[in-house]
């Protein structure tokens, strides 16, 4: 179990299931959107993957820092940046994957969620995968109470925006993406549910217009 904790850190067992497929491979470029501490850049890092990420915490930004500067010396500190998903300095279509793992259900409105999407999104190149994990009502939809909008209640206590099927196709269609996979969801028993979503970006298909 160290090494493989070594190896891997503590990746999202959903993305490490990207990497089986052969969907995430050497060469490519990651952009870790919300990349908190780099949980889920640690392989990527020592395989000497091009990453760069963002995250709204400025400690956070300090830690994967910390964690490229010993995985992967070569990186230059500025591929992390302490800026907030709605507003970040990258380049458009600068990833061949992007990374969302358990950031966009934080979002206080609509308003704010179709931000950080659309800011997380424009820095996928035409052809890439988009990987996202996030809060949603699949599977609990009679078991979280509304707060506002789509702001819910879980059962655990927490509140989180919730996205749900719909919502998520509806997206997937209004970016320009195709689904990789079925939406799936796990069903943490008496706390929350969290769906993976997993999308290419059309090449050749304009950016979709602001909301």
């Amino acid at each position: 179990m160290p090494a493989l904790l070594d190896q891997f850190g503590s990746i999202d067992i959903y993305l490490f299931d990207q990497l089986l497929r052969g969907r995430i491979i050497p060469g490519m470029r990651v952009f870790d959107a919300g990349c908190g501490a780099g949980r889920n850049l640690v392989y990527l890092l020592r395989e000497g993957y091009e990453v760069c990420g963002a995250d709204a915490d400025p400690q956070a930004i300090d830690a994967i820092r910390r964690l490229a500067a010993s995985l992967a010396p070569s990186l230059p500190a500025g591929n992390f940046r302490a800026e907030p998903l709605e507003t970040m300095s990258f380049p458009d279509g600068w990833a061949d994957v992007v990374l969302s793992s358990a950031v966009l259900h934080f979002a206080r409105s609509d308003d704010q969620f179709t931000a950080m999407l659309r800011g997380t999104w424009r820095i996928l190149k035409k052809g890439g995968l988009l990987f996202c994990r996030l809060a949603s009502s699949i599977g609990m939809d009679n078991q979280v109470q509304r707060v506002a909008g789509r702001r819910f209640r879980l059962l655990d206590g927490s509140e989180r925006y919730l996205v749900d099927e719909a919502l998520l196709m509806q997206l997937t269609g209004e970016l320009g993406g195709q689904l990789v996979d079925p939406l799936k969801t796990t069903v943490v028993q008496n706390q929350r549910c969290m769906t993976t979503w997993v999308v290419r970006k059309n090449a050749g298909m304009p950016p979709a217009p602001p909301r």
